[in-house]
């Protein structure tokens, strides 16, 4: 009989890595913090500290605000504080769009992407420029309303304002860590240990992760300490022990570098054993279900163990569902290359946050959707910066059984581009969140495709007349269960009593900082007594709602969960009691800035119905 031994070899080292790699990831954050402090201790002042805050934000996923104002937006973390100290809701701050798990529990939440790497847990982004680069000693992020949602801090070597571009962009990340519950919504200064990088730097990245707030986190400013000089470490630096040695491996696989995960994806050499171990005599589906729990990298390291397993890690079967987002930073043309021949059967793939700066070219990205995109039925680019209306010419073209596409805060696709969407007559789910769609074109989609049932047109401030979107999505978009129109400025009473008629399926409407929407009008009335199967409302911010308009949603849209009516004078305490009573499903009701409900009023719904989420802002 042959021998095994050397296979199991093999197989055992693979374990031992991944049990390592388990045990190092449950105190990733103890140990980045006690190696940070070590490296900031070890720094010799040989230059002066720089502290600077942020000149610039050159980016972000989302935000609270709207897109032609400074409130609730972005935009508020360049410069010096507006709020900090103080604590509370104010609209000088940066907040981003959704806080909790309430837009995971809604109809229009969307199924998550398998084999996510569990140190992969941000859910948006910001990016910020600062005058001077530095090597970073220290970042301090002021929270002014429930902290908490930083998970990690990212350094990049690309100077915004040099007039060369960098041959290679590299991001290092300088702290990291899994979400965390923070007692009380008052302003702090957080200031996590980074650790060192080898280039200064000028452009740093905040992500973030809200899922544990109970309400929207607001930041302030974000100041940049670092110096000139790259420090010179001490002789302590020299005494290395073998947990630092494998920590810097661990970040080297699932780091920032673009070079390690090509290096993974490219090779092709194989040592040669005798036989595969044991795995000759397992089933292949049996083999190929074990290593759909790999993350993309572990079946990178695994295909280069034998020959046998380089074939279950190669086989497309493998790649049904990808997700590239958590590798973000490392994704490039080379990477689509690489990964062409294993995709030619993938049916979801994530490409959110990738390829800005250069890393993915137009020709690269219609190269492999003309490879890989025939069985295509998701597809997810939120944030992608290199696309333009090539890109979604080779998408209308390369993938005919699309079904649902995010565009979310692709804010550099040109406004005619658009129309190619109109070509793909199967989609049912479209997302435009903060794009330059125009209504034309608009409409020319909504017209083509009948089948939508999930529609995001949150922030598109280039549609200069909702009522005629809304009367098109009554006539032709019959399937409609979900509907964001989030700051939408023009949509009157004529255009919801036309999308209520039509759209009479819908679960979920989001018609928060809808201005030009009265309640005097009867539109909230109607909604309530056409959409009964109404699960979510967003009316926040219309002053306008009262009672008559919770008594209607309590008599006919029994099956509500999440209500927002933030900031409306006319609403009592007795309608809302009528409609806890009645929505026994009820689990957010948000009656922020709402005059006529107090905190005590609050405590007292508390109190008889515990089982909902009643929230109540605040501002000191």
């Amino acid at each position: 009989m042959p021998p095994v031994f050397p296979m199991l070899t093999v197989l055992s080292m693979f374990y031992y890595m991944c049990l390592r790699r388990r045990a190092r990831t449950a105190t990733r954050g103890e140990m980045n913090s006690r190696r940070a402090i070590e490296s900031n201790t070890r720094a010799l002042p040989i230059n002066v500290e720089i502290v600077q805050y942020a000149k610039e934000v050159l980016d972000f996923s989302s935000h609270y605000g709207s897109e032609n104002s400074m409130s609730y937006t972005m935009w508020n973390l360049a410069g010096i504080p507006n709020v900090y100290p103080s604590s509370g809701d104010f609209t000088q701050t940066a907040v981003f769009r959704t806080y909790g798990t309430w837009w995971d529990r809604c109809p229009s939440a969307r199924l998550p992407f398998k084999r996510t790497p569990p140190t992969f847990c941000s859910q948006d982004y910001v990016e910020l420029a600062f005058e001077e680069p530095v090597y970073p000693t220290a970042v301090h992020i002021l929270e002014t309303y429930h902290p908490g949602a930083v998970v990690r801090i990212l350094a990049c070597s690309a100077n915004p304002y040099s007039q060369n571009p960098p041959a290679e962009v590299r991001w290092e990340v300088l702290w990291s860590e899994a979400p965390t519950k923070v007692n009380g919504p008052q302003a702090r200064q957080f200031t996590p240990c980074i650790k060192q990088i080898n280039f200064p730097t000028n452009l740093i990245r905040l992500e973030v992760n809200s899922s544990l707030l109970d309400y929207y986190t607001e930041l302030d400013a974000v100041v940049l300490h670092g110096v000139k000089e790259r420090p010179v470490l001490s002789l302590k630096a020299s005494m290395i022990d073998l947990n630092d040695i494998d920590e810097d491996e661990d970040e080297e696989k699932y780091g920032c570098g673009m070079d390690t995960l090509n290096k993974q994806l490219s090779i092709v050499t194989l040592r040669e054993w005798p036989t595969n171990g044991y795995f000759d005599k397992l089933p292949y589906e049996l083999i190929q279900l074990i290593l759909s729990h790999l993350t993309v990298p572990d079946l990178c390291r695994l295909a280069q163990t034998c020959k046998l397993l380089y074939q279950h890690c190669c086989d497309p079967l493998q790649y049904i569902h990808l997700s590239l987002q958590p590798y973000w930073a490392r994704i490039n043309d080379t990477s689509l290359e690489y990964l062409q021949s294993r995709c030619t059967l993938i049916q979801w793939l994530n490409l959110s946050w990738t390829g800005n700066r250069g890393a993915i070219s137009v020709s690269a990205f219609s190269r492999f959707l003309k490879v890989c995109g025939s069985e295509l039925v998701r597809l997810e680019l939120s944030c992608g910066h290199f696309l333009n209306e090539t890109c979604l010419e080779v998408i209308t073209e390369m993938c005919p059984n699309l079904q649902e596409l995010n565009l979310s805060s692709c804010d550099k696709i040109p406004p005619q581009a658009f129309n190619h969407i109109a070509k793909v007559g199967s989609l049912k789910r479209l997302i435009l969140y903060r794009t330059k769609v125009e209504q034309t074109a608009l409409l020319s989609i909504l017209n083509f495709c009948s089948e939508l049932q999930h529609l995001s047109l949150g922030s598109c401030v280039m549609i200069e007349d909702y009522d005629l979107i809304a009367s098109m999505m009554g006539a032709k978009c019959k399937k409609l269960r979900s509907l964001d129109l989030w700051r939408c400025k023009n949509i009157t009473e004529s255009g919801i009593a036309e999308l209520a008629s039509g759209c009479q399926l819908l679960e979920e409407l989001d018609l928060g900082w809808c201005p030009t929407l009265q309640s005097s009008t009867g539109c909230f009335t109607n909604l309530a007594r056409k959409l009964p199967n109404l699960q979510k409302l967003f009316l926040t911010a219309n002053r306008s709602v009262c009672d008559t308009d919770i008594e209607e949603l309590a008599a006919n849209c029994t099956h509500l969960r999440q209500l927002d009516i933030l900031g409306t004078r006319m609403v009592s305490p007795a309608s809302l009691r009528k409609l806890l009573q009645s929505c026994k499903d009820l689990s957010l009701l948000d009656v922020s800035f709402c005059s006529q409900i107090d905190n005590r009023v609050v405590l007292e719904l508390n109190a008889s119905f515990p089982n909902v989420f009643i929230k109540k802002s605040f501002t000191q």
